[in-house]
């Protein structure tokens, strides 16, 4: 698992972490079951404060992304299958709505985004 820790990223730590760790878990890079480094590992790799660490798993175990099981720690959890879809299309709908209100800004038109997005997804 990594993660990138940035100081110029106007989000919390915490919250940096959690964008990551979520961000793994939606594209299939961290798998159901999958141990989490411990609180206290995670927290001596990144340099930061144990409390930061422990403030990330709780947000991401009340999000259900990951269980924690007593005495061994932290554990992606599994994933209604439905429901992870919906989370990657709810990631996918937040990202195109910045596109639109980004290309509103620099008075892009509609048909205009359109043919980005089309060449955009073609490419792939």
């Amino acid at each position: 698992m990594k993660i990138l820790i940035s100081n110029a990223s106007s989000d919390p730590i915490y919250e940096q972490i959690c964008k990551q760790i979520r961000a793994q878990i939606l594209s299939g890079d961290l798998l159901e079951g999958d141990e989490l480094p411990s609180i206290r590992a995670l927290a001596r790799d990144l340099q930061i404060s144990v409390i930061t660490t422990k403030r990330a798993y709780d947000e991401l175990i009340k999000e259900g992304f990951v269980d924690s099981v007593g005495g061994k720690g932290c554990f992606v959890a599994m994933q209604n299958k439905s429901l992870l879809q919906e989370k990657k299309m709810k990631s996918i709908e937040d990202k195109l709505s910045d596109a639109v209100t980004d290309a509103k800004k620099l008075g892009i038109a509609l048909g205009e985004l359109r043919k980005m997005l089309n060449l955009l997804y073609e490419e792939e």
